[in-house]
């Protein structure tokens, strides 16, 4: 049976205590804790022992980081390679400790992976540190900064690298919730109370789940049958043709109609190719972009001559859906292309979806990363 493998990151000098409590924890709630102290980490004799345990803690479920008086050993630059830092600034908003890569310690990188990887990390800060971060984070805009001697530090010229992993951490975009402790009990009590109450949660979600799933498949077969009853209550076979091109073709036609052709129904009349509908919209390129910093989801964008452009909030494979339906579309005959374009557009209550804008507004919404043509400054026009 698998059991829920609990990767422990921390600095082992000086806090091998604290590391062999919390193991035991974990081993008693029943699962796999994973340690480079205790032999749990494949070292690949063909790489450095840091970029080992960077990698270890992609296969684990759940990391545990424990942050002491110590930084620990520089990451060699074999193990941050393999790690998404441009990614990695988008999840917080003090991402300035990541501009150091080549300053970070094995036991950072080691997390900055698991963030990186989606793989949830529970924080502890030993409360010492945690009460100097707070000095350090009322004095570090004053000259007299590195002046400064943090008493639960053990080396001076490492506390703003330590501090500054703090609040990379304690400012994430998710998962930010970073804990002081005194003793390994208040680690132990904490995970064990957050995993419990996670897994009521997800097993309540569950339920959720299932119960919503009955309830669509339920619409799906009363949608069913209502169509059903619809097209057989259709006696003219040309009548019944249109109401099941208006139900196939609406998606394509609705997307077509907010986007600003010359005359979309002449072209629905001449059996248009979709390259043909393209440069009729004076488009000339399409991109699929992730949002700007690394935030989740993608929209598809079309540029057009004039360096404006649409932005539709869907997938460059929902794009090649409607390519393909557009295709079976213009293969029915001209009166049932006109008949069903007229059915669609007279049904659909929605107004335009889509807003032509400048790409100044591009790189406002995606980051100029993401954009490889010309900068051209054009107005947003919201069109009717």
């Amino acid at each position: 049976m698998a059991k829920l493998k609990v990767f422990v990151s921390s600095t082992c000098y000086d806090l091998s205590t604290v590391r062999s409590q919390v193991r035991g924890y974990i081993k008693l709630l029943g699962h796999d804790p994973v340690m480079s102290d205790y032999m749990e980490v494949l070292y690949d004799p063909r790489e450095h022992t840091h970029k080992s345990c960077v990698q270890e803690i992609s296969g684990c479920d759940v990391a545990i980081l424990i942050i002491g008086s110590r930084f620990g050993g520089k990451g060699v630059p074999a193990a941050f390679n393999d790690i998404d830092f441009l990614g990695l600034e988008g999840k917080s908003a003090s991402p300035a400790i990541l501009q150091s890569q080549d300053k970070l310690s094995v036991t950072q990188l080691e997390i900055c992976k698991a963030i990186s990887d989606g793989i949830p990390v529970f924080t502890f800060v030993d409360d010492r540190v945690m009460h100097d971060h707070l000095v350090y984070e009322a004095n570090k805009a004053s000259d007299a900064i590195d002046k400064i001697k943090f008493p639960s530090i053990e080396k001076p010229e490492t506390a703003k690298f330590i501090f500054e992993f703090i609040n990379f951490l304690r400012h994430r975009t998710e998962g930010n919730s970073v804990n002081a402790f005194s003793k390994v009990e208040d680690i132990n009590d904490y995970l064990s109370t957050q995993w419990s109450s996670l897994f009521q949660r997800l097993l309540h979600e569950q339920r959720n789940i299932e119960s919503e799933s009955k309830k669509i498949d339920y619409f799906a077969s009363q949608i069913a049958d209502l169509k059903a009853a619809v097209m057989s209550s259709i006696q003219t076979p040309d009548l019944r043709q249109t109401a099941s091109g208006a139900i196939r073709f609406r998606r394509v036609i609705d997307f077509l109609n907010s986007i600003r052709f010359i005359d979309l129904h002449q072209m629905i009349l001449s059996g248009s190719s979709w390259e043909e509908l393209l440069i009729a919209a004076d488009i000339v390129e399409i991109k699929e972009v992730i949002t700007k910093q690394g935030l989740r989801g993608t929209a598809l964008i079309l540029i057009l001559s004039d360096r404006t452009f649409y932005e539709a909030r869907f997938s460059y494979s929902t794009y090649q859906d409607f390519m393909a339906e557009w295709s079976s579309f213009i293969e029915l005959s001209r009166e049932s292309r006109s008949a069903i374009f007229e059915a669609v557009t007279e049904s659909s209550s929605r107004g335009p979806m889509y807003a032509r804008k400048s790409m100044r507004t591009f790189e406002e919404a995606y980051g100029s990363d993401n954009l490889e043509v010309s900068t051209d400054r054009a107005d947003d026009e919201e069109f009717a």
